[in-house]
């Protein structure tokens, strides 16, 4: 049995209700927070205007528009509108986002087929999997984003055990779905090109459409993970990582949350400002004269100091320096278009130097550090540092703060006794105490409707 063979057959048998229990009520707060960032996601007029130019159908729900489409067209809305405000769950060694690139396909697909909460829930995990050992085992081009690329096949992985496959077809499935990537570009985010997001929208639909054509008969190549990773958008493929520890060490026990509403890549920094803030040693902007911010490689990027819209802001650390002391915060208000246009930001913006310390960058991905220095006027310099980054396993945000998170994103399109009973619901159904379609129909609740 080669590695293609084992990596499906564990695909194909993952079953949720074996799980321990702590595994469980992880997956149930991976699930919380991705769809909390799609209900604010959904908010956006960019996702709206997409969501009424696709599709109508009864399949599947467009989660926080109050309306259902297509499994297809589900897929994408939902997938696209869970990384509008970088506020989806990540993985470290991933060096990606595997939950938004699995769920939105396995809840669209769970809906159009009826199945069980107990599969749905199986799905996700398999997806999660998938996905996060491929980006783990593999070294993505440096100039590829890494959303729509290995979790294409995560979703594909995810919709195939949902259909119940054997190991044989979970592999042909998987096969094709290598195939079915797309050629993304990281310069999107670094200018701001709205068409990033939409590249896990295209994860999902396109996993999806992997298991469609596997049960048309259509086949894959022999092997097209290696062809993927090993060659065409990476050329380091580690198979025996890939294999390591297989449904021993679960990858989304290692995941990291984000309160900070940005790139991962400014939390190093940002954290090192809340450490500062803490100590009661933040200055006032007015003080500041420059600002030096020391990094590893991916956020010493993330230069530019004058973003043209909220997502080119939330790829910018000069930005998120900015933003965080002007506003005093890093959640979701600080990355709005009248923090884009606020003056003082980017005129704080402009005093913040970014540029790469290569001893860090080789700490990655166990630690993700910054060293923030803030010159005054008077020459006096205040110093924060970060090394693990708060939201990851290792340093992990309390559940009341992913609580609060929750309640936070989901209240942009409707009330908090709604949004109260979708995190409950969602808790519950990880805990296999609530049947799916109970769970789906408060997704489907339109928001002006409580």
């Amino acid at each position: 049995m080669n590695y293609l063979d084992t990596f499906s057959s564990f695909a194909a048998s993952v079953d949720y209700n074996a799980l321990d229990g702590s595994i469980q009520e992880q997956v149930g707060w991976i699930l919380a927070d991705t769809v909390g960032a799609i209900v604010a996601g959904s908010a956006e007029p960019e996702l709206r205007a997409l969501a009424t130019r696709q599709t109508a159908g009864s399949a599947a729900a467009l989660v926080g528009l109050g309306r259902r489409g297509t499994a297809d067209v589900a897929a994408l809305v939902n997938g696209t509108a869970g990384t509008f405000l970088e506020m989806d769950e990540g993985n470290r060694f991933s060096r990606g986002h595997p939950a938004v690139h699995v769920i939105p396909a396995a809840l669209a697909l769970a809906q159009e087929r009826a199945a069980p909460a107990s599969v749905f829930l199986s799905a996700v995990v398999t997806g999660y999997e998938v996905g996060s050992r491929l980006g783990a085992a593999s070294a993505l081009r440096g100039a590829m984003h890494p959303h729509g690329t290995w979790g294409t096949v995560a979703a594909a992985a995810a919709c195939a055990r949902i259909a119940g496959m054997n190991a044989d077809a979970m592999r042909e499935t998987i096969n094709i779905g290598s195939s079915l990537t797309t050629a993304t570009s990281k310069q999107t985010m670094l200018e701001g090109g709205l068409v990033r997001n939409g590249y896990a929208g295209l994860s999902n639909r396109n996993g999806l459409l992997a298991l469609q054509l596997a049960e048309s008969g259509f086949t894959g190549e022999s092997d097209g993970l290696s062809s993927l990773l090993g060659k065409i958008i990476s050329e380091k493929f580690d198979t025996a990582s890939l294999l390591l520890d297989l449904d021993r060490d679960w990858h989304l026990m290692h995941n990291y949350f984000k309160l900070h509403s940005c790139c991962r890549y400014n939390h190093g920094t940002l954290d090192a400002l809340d450490q500062l803030a803490a100590q009661g040693q933040l200055p006032s902007p007015a003080d500041i004269a420059r600002i030096d911010v020391q990094t590893y490689n991916l956020a010493a990027e993330l230069k530019d100091k004058s973003p043209r819209n909220t997502l080119a802001a939330k790829f910018s650390v000069p930005f998120a320096v900015a933003t965080r002391l002007v506003n005093g915060s890093s959640a979701l208000a600080s990355f709005t278009w009248n923090a884009v246009r606020d003056p003082a930001v980017l005129a704080l913006a402009q005093k913040v130097e970014v540029s790469e310390d290569p001893a860090m960058t080789r700490r990655l991905p166990l630690e993700r550090p910054a060293r923030v220095v803030i010159t005054l006027g008077n020459g006096m310099q205040v110093t924060g540092e970060a090394g693990v980054n708060r939201g990851d396993d290792a340093a992990p945000y309390t559940r009341a703060e992913l609580r609060h998170k929750f309640m936070d994103l989901t209240q942009r399109v409707g009330p908090a006794a709604h949004a109260h009973a979708v995190l409950e619901a969602t808790l519950g159904l990880a805990a296999l105490q609530l049947p799916l379609p109970e769970w789906t129909a408060l997704l489907e609740r339109a928001p002006e409707s409580d």
